[in-house]
């Protein structure tokens, strides 16, 4: 992806989320039993969107790895989750911030909160283990492993205010068969998931080119140790 493709996205999420933080905060009314503060749910969704889209992404590059051994594959899934793991610590920290003002404590072991600690959890994982590994073939096939698997986890966090009736709120979104926002006040919420998406894309894009780098240095080191 050209530069100015991603001066063109850097502009359009600029754009977006200038406009959704003038609607946020100075259009939309308080909530009636939340007041301000539900409006960190304009963050605390549209980053669990991201994270979600990326750890998705990780999943299918990684069995493409798994299938055709090509490191292509690898640097996409290793920059997806770098930057989808940025936005589920947003998604967590945020939560928190709700919760203490909401609940009156920072954590509790929700069904919801435990098993997004968990996906965070699994992917720092997946950060340390590449960390962990010289060897790029096999590095590779082991993170992809731990991609896969940690992608379960996603589908649980996903499901887990259905399965589980705790102390998280269920779903309020209409597209989750929620509804429980009044009408005008989800259209914000999904422009800031685009704009939070383009920001994401920029990252990932930027990554990679960061990747394609390393391996390039990672060759030219072994032809060099092999003289």
């Amino acid at each position: 992806m050209r530069n100015p493709i991603l001066y063109l996205f850097a502009a359009v999420a600029a754009v977006l989320l200038a406009w959704d933080l003038y609607k946020v905060f100075m259009v939309l009314p308080d909530e009636l039993n939340q007041g301000m503060i539900y409006r960190i749910i304009y963050f605390h969704v549209p980053a669990a969107m991201v994270a979600f889209a990326a750890f998705f992404g990780s999943l299918v590059a990684s069995a493409g790895y798994l299938t055709t051994k090509e490191m292509r594959y690898d640097s996409f899934s290793a920059a997806a989750i770098e930057v989808g793991f940025v936005f589920a610590t947003v998604n967590l920290v945020t939560g928190s911030i709700w919760g203490r003002i909401i609940w009156g404590i920072w954590w509790t072991w929700d069904a919801r909160l435990t098993s997004m600690f968990v996906c965070w959890l699994l992917y720092a994982a997946y950060l340390l283990l590449r960390r962990a590994i010289d060897e790029p073939a096999q590095r590779a096939r082991l993170s992809a492993v731990l991609s896969i698997f940690a992608f379960t986890d996603v589908v649980i966090v996903w499901k887990s205010i259905e399965w589980w009736r705790t102390q998280h709120p269920g779903p309020v979104l209409s597209i989750r068969g929620g509804g429980g926002m009044a009408p005008g006040m989800q259209a914000p919420l999904y422009w800031n998931a685009l704009a939070l998406a383009l920001l994401a894309t920029i990252l990932l894009v930027l990554r990679m080119r960061q990747e394609a780098a390393r391996r390039e240095i990672d060759s030219l080191r072994r032809q060099a140790y092999a003289l």
